[in-house]
């Protein structure tokens, strides 16, 4: 198990609307900012923990769609997965699969898929049967 990760984006700011949006559904906040450095964690489970360092980098990872990295996020109901998309799609991200079951990856996974502003892949992803 991961403690935390850690990516490099261009603008902090822009990102910050993207992953409060993105995330806020699936139960994330901005625990940990800095003029130049968000900390993402789940208050619930862990104060001020911080999973996710957004942090501005003068040379991101430039984006890969046949990388294969991408990071998902456990989230705690389908309709998280469907706000997690339209969150991250409103805040400049772009669709990389809508919310729905993928049958081929199990009975009960529902997800969603997006990009952020610097072509990080992200997924939203919740287990619960309907």
């Amino acid at each position: 198990m991961f403690d935390h990760i850690s990516i490099g984006v261009r603008d902090v700011t822009a990102s910050k609307r993207f992953y409060d949006a993105a995330l806020g559904p699936l139960g994330f906040t901005c625990v940990s900012q800095s003029p130049a450095s968000l900390g993402y964690g789940v208050q619930a489970v862990a104060p001020q923990a911080v999973a996710l360092w957004v942090n501005e980098a003068a040379r991101p990872v430039p984006a890969d769609e046949r990388s294969g990295l991408h990071f998902c996020f456990a989230a705690p109901t389908r309709d998280s997965v469907v706000a997690f998309h339209a969150g991250a799609l409103r805040e400049g991200g772009s669709d990389n699969g809508a919310p729905g079951l993928r049958a081929d990856y199990g009975e009960n996974y529902y997800a969603a898929f997006a990009v952020d502003p610097d072509g990080y892949r992200l997924e939203a992803y919740c287990g619960a049967a309907a």
